[in-house]
């Protein structure tokens, strides 16, 4: 008997393991307002690869002046990769939003932002640029739909402190993005955890707040064509 449960919890095991390796961000949603006062906080390292399902919520009159807000802390020489991404979802075809990088070091402000910046702090603002020509779109298979690819940024940051990220939509059109942070593949137990929790939900829109199911690919045919 104890044979037998020691060879289940090994399958288990290794198949945890080898699909953890085939998930690119550790998934993690808004489940409430990632404001100034409760920001999200990167607990582990920023350069592990993150993937926040978030939302520009709408006021009463339909506009969104919602700026979420993630803080990071660097002891040493850090890699930075940012990054915002968008589902294809009907209704988001003109969803553009922003990002800043705010921190010790940086730029300082040379326009106007619609937030406010801890004293003596820079910052580094990277826009989604509008196009006339069709936005360029990706399927991600675990979480089973389609992205607008959006703008990304990379910094290798020297100045020990605390760090922040803000994410907003100048056009005040709000709706669902995808926050990305870091780039390393690090795969902790609780990480995995997390993936195992959330992705189902991923795949059945539940971070959405829109009905996105007239984007979503149907079959592995459609995927084949996707990718090739």
């Amino acid at each position: 008997m104890l044979k037998h449960i020691f060879k289940i919890f090994f399958i288990i095991s290794t198949f945890v393991l080898v699909t953890a390796q085939s998930w690119a961000h550790v998934p993690y949603f808004e489940h409430q307002d990632f404001s100034v006062q409760k920001p999200f906080t990167v607990e582990y390292s920023i350069e592990q690869s993150l993937a926040i399902y978030a939302w520009l919520e709408k006021n009463d009159l339909g506009n969104s002046e919602d700026i979420d807000v993630f803080v990071f802390r660097i002891e040493e020489p850090t890699n930075v990769y940012l990054e915002v991404l968008v589902p294809e979802c009907p209704g988001y075809e003109e969803f553009y939003p922003w990002f800043a990088l705010v921190g010790p070091g940086l730029s300082e402000p040379n326009g106007a932002i619609p937030f406010d910046i801890p004293p003596n702090y820079g910052i580094e603002i990277i826009q989604n640029e509008k196009s006339s020509e069709s936005r360029d779109t990706f399927y991600e298979f675990f979480g089973g739909k389609s992205y607008y690819r959006g703008p990304h940024f990379y910094i290798n940051l020297n100045i020990p402190g605390t760090y922040y990220v803000y994410f907003w939509d100048p056009d005040q059109k709000g709706g669902d993005y995808v926050a990305v942070l870091g780039r390393k593949e690090i795969w902790r137990f609780r990480d995995i955890c997390q993936a195992f929790r959330n992705t189902p939900l991923i795949r059945m829109d539940k971070e959405l707040h829109i009905n996105c199911s007239e984007s979503a690919i149907e079959n592995w045919h459609e995927l084949d064509t996707v990718n090739h």
